[in-house]
């Protein structure tokens, strides 16, 4: 088995979400060495209170490029943080979160990292080393789920091509975005240097002038790509976690209906804080009891 390590890269406006995931990782997970938690540097002190023995809170500034510099938010006109470079042209926070992904799997002692978002959450207990530390690391894929003209997959696609060098693809595409995904440490450092040799840049430099992109299609394209990597990579089609990924709020028994549909082996939720789904709501509905489901 292979050591494990979560990585979660959050800010102040989802703490309340952070909160959730954190209480449901503490009830449900066990498996992993460390839970590493990335932030602005600013937002460190909020966060403080969820270390623990195995949470680890790191300011963003140490995994970020010394050429990129955070605007302090009193200077900001919007709620949006930027960076700011003479290198690139500024960034915003979810595209530096992407590369805080990706430099903090670099960083990790661990050889494998789960991923989780703050709006991820779990409701059943699981064994994640048994699932990420196996011989091959589990690759999620929703086969065939690109098409050419899809609005924001499409292009995200088209730019890792370009990132790593490789043909482009044809539609439908593959597509690798999901939850509570799964990276490999040597395959991360192998797809940052295909990055580097394929743009002639350091990878975090060919990240930032290259926009938009996903981080996790670039992960999935690159190993996609490769028959050596796929060897390595187990094919998983049903993800860990059901996810509500548009708008639409949902009141405590639509939270509760997402539990029951879930399948056997599915142990977490994602509901996108954008959606505005009251925490509380949420909270209340893991408190209840109503998904006291035995180990996956």
């Amino acid at each position: 088995m292979h050591s494990v390590a979560l990585l979660t890269p959050s800010h102040s406006k989802d703490l309340e979400r952070f909160a959730l995931l954190c209480d449901s990782i503490d009830s449900c997970l066990t498996g992993y060495v460390r839970h590493y938690v990335i932030v602005n540097d600013d937002d460190v002190p909020l966060f403080e209170k969820y270390r623990s023995q195995q949470r680890v809170v790191i300011p963003a500034s140490r995994y970020l490029p010394r050429w990129l510099w955070a605007v302090p938010s009193g200077l900001l006109r919007s709620r949006r943080r930027i960076w700011v470079s003479l290198l690139s042209y500024p960034v915003h926070g979810w595209h530096v979160q992407q590369i805080l992904k990706i430099a903090g799997v670099l960083a990790a002692p661990e050889q494998r990292v789960c991923i989780l978002d703050s709006d991820n959450l779990f409701f059943r207990k699981f064994d994640i080393g048994r699932y990420a530390g196996a011989e091959k690391t589990p690759l999620y894929v929703d086969r065939n789920a690109i098409q050419a003209d899809a609005p924001l997959h499409a292009t995200w696609l088209r730019n890792c091509d370009h990132l790593l060098g490789l043909p482009q693809t044809s539609f439908p595409a593959d597509d690798f975005v999901g939850n509570v995904l799964v990276w490999d440490k040597a395959t991360v450092r192998a797809m940052t240097e295909a990055v580097q040799s394929a743009m002639k840049l350091s990878w975090a430099l060919a990240l930032c002038r290259t926009r938009p992109f996903s981080e996790y299609l670039l992960y999935g394209r690159f190993v996609a790509s490769s028959p050596s990597l796929l060897a390595v990579h187990q094919i998983v089609e049903r993800s860990l976690a059901l996810a509500h990924w548009d708008e639409s709020r949902l009141d405590k028994s639509s939270i509760e209906a997402m539990m029951h549909a879930a399948s056997p082996e599915q142990v977490a939720l994602c509901i996108q804080s954008y959606s505005l789904t009251s925490s509380r709501d949420i909270r209340e509905v893991l408190a209840s009891g109503l998904e006291q489901a035995t180990p996956a």
